[in-house]
């Protein structure tokens, strides 16, 4: 297996990396927006699209650039390093996915490829660690249910909704301002991921493709999974980076507190445990585009597992070197940690993910 970069997908993070550095460096638009309920402006969304980065998975006769998940992969870890706010990975991972493995709702595909419409997934209800436990139900053109932890839904302008109807599980497209739509923002332990709570009270929606759809949302979950481990490396690459940056320089007893053994070990170990996490969200990228179903989902499950307890404690470790400092607003370093959690608990934890593992391979 060939982990190395094509001089285009290395030309591609550069120029991401650039536009983030320049057009929303952590101080002052992240931190700006921290919380906020959208979580970007209009420029930088519009800059990100002229990129053609809301529009790398969308296929080329809908406006997009039909790459894969390797390329996407270059832009998420990225945004990642820049602890990004905002729709992207909703926008423009979850739907177009979504849209492509439904066969449903090719109108939307270019709005979505040019970033004037964005779009999120709705797939999970109650304490969000099943998907598949669906109750939302259709009836006669319209949805009733209640979505929980939604991403991005304040600043969404469609729902891809999961639902029940004759033909088992469905895929909806519902307008976010139609009647019938509630959305309520909810805490998070992360102020760049918003999450909300939709209700949908006969609401009016539209059917994606035809017959159960079960196949289909698990292969856009398994993308939604690689793409938020794949997001974690670049987050836990920039806490590991911050960590050892500050053990040389930060001294006591005359010695850069780096030349005692025990900051060493944590640095040592959260180096380890990143470039476990990087090979296996770098094979589940492979997976997702190359890979038969079953091993894509191995991959990604995989790949959560590890990575939903591991990066994690990267987050602490980088906390720990830093000592009372990390705890400060004013500090970066916690923004990171703080990204890492999201990761922990998204669509299960790791326990969650390590038996669904088992299950698989035993």
């Amino acid at each position: 297996m060939d982990f190395e970069f094509s001089d285009e997908q290395e030309a591609l993070r550069a120029t991401v990396r650039r536009f983030l550095a320049e057009q929303a460096p952590i101080q002052p638009y992240v931190r700006d927006l921290y919380g906020d309920s959208r979580g970007t402006t209009d420029a930088v969304w519009k800059g990100l699209a002229e990129l053609g980065a809301t529009g790398l998975l969308v296929p080329t006769e809908h406006g997009g650039a039909g790459m894969g998940m390797v390329e996407m992969g270059v832009v998420l870890e990225e945004l990642g390093r820049a602890i990004h706010p905002g729709p992207f990975l909703s926008s423009a991972v979850a739907a177009p996915s979504m849209l492509v493995a439904t066969d449903g709702g090719a109108d939307l595909l270019p709005s979505i490829a040019d970033g004037s419409l964005v779009a999120t997934v709705a797939l999970t209800e109650g304490n969000a660690r099943d998907w598949q436990n669906v109750a939302t139900t259709s009836d006669g053109g319209t949805l009733t249910g209640t979505k929980t932890f939604v991403p991005d839904a304040a600043a969404a302008d469609v729902l891809l909704v999961t639902g029940r109807d004759s033909g088992g599980i469905g895929v909806f497209a519902v307008d976010a301002g139609a009647p019938g739509v509630a959305v309520e923002q909810v805490p998070s332990v992360d102020g760049t991921r918003a999450q909300a709570t939709v209700t949908l009270d006969h609401a009016p929606a539209r059917r994606l493709g035809a017959g159960d759809a079960t196949d289909a949302v698990s292969g856009v979950v398994d993308r939604v999974l690689v793409a938020l481990v794949t997001d974690g490396v670049g987050a836990a690459q920039v806490a590991l980076d911050l960590a050892v940056a500050y053990a040389k320089e930060r001294a006591q007893f005359d010695r850069p507190i780096g030349s005692f053994q025990a900051v060493q070990h944590l640095c040592s170990d959260m180096l380890q445990a990143l470039e476990l996490g990087r090979a296996g969200a770098y094979y589940a990228l492979w997976a997702c585009d190359a890979a038969s179903a079953a091993e894509r989902h191995r991959a990604a499950v995989m790949a959560k597992a590890f990575a939903a307890d591991a990066f994690p404690r990267i987050g602490a470790s980088a906390i720990q070197v830093f000592g009372g400092v990390g705890f400060t607003w004013e500090h970066d370093v916690h923004l990171f940690y703080k990204r890492l959690l999201t990761l922990q608990e998204a669509y299960g934890d790791a326990t969650d993910f390590l038996e669904e593992l088992a299950g698989l391979v035993l």
